[in-house]
């Protein structure tokens, strides 16, 4: 019996490792923290984000978790999996609806529910 796995491989496939370095650029950008800032905060060179962001370098499993709590995404943005995604323009209000006051996100939900309920059309 061979010790081959049974149906598809589960080894990270070049394409993979590039999505996730292209995403955790993405985020990183996004958010405005310099290389720098992000080796400071996860405990990684800087030389260590940048293999990392051009996919010469593997993220581990503790690694992703604490790129995903700093950049605020979850694990599956980075992965790709679809079931953890937002639409776009979710992802972008909850992101500005975070750096919200309590006072302007009570306000908020109290549109969304008008929105949500008003007559269509």
């Amino acid at each position: 019996m061979s010790n081959e796995p049974i149906g598809r491989s589960f080894r990270p496939v070049e394409g993979d490792i590039q999505l996730v370095a292209d995403r955790l650029r993405e985020a990183r950008e996004y958010v405005g923290y310099s290389q720098d800032h992000v080796a400071n905060a996860i405990g990684i060179g800087r030389s260590g984000i940048s293999e990392i962001e051009k996919a010469r370098r593997k993220v581990s499993a503790v690694e992703l978790k604490a790129f995903a709590r700093l950049y605020g995404r979850s694990i599956g943005w980075f992965t790709d999996e679809k079931s953890d995604t937002l639409p776009k323009e979710v992802a972008h209000l909850a992101r500005t609806a975070s750096e919200l006051t309590q006072s302007d996100l009570n306000e908020l939900q109290q549109f969304a529910d008008f929105l949500k309920h008003k007559a269509p059309g």
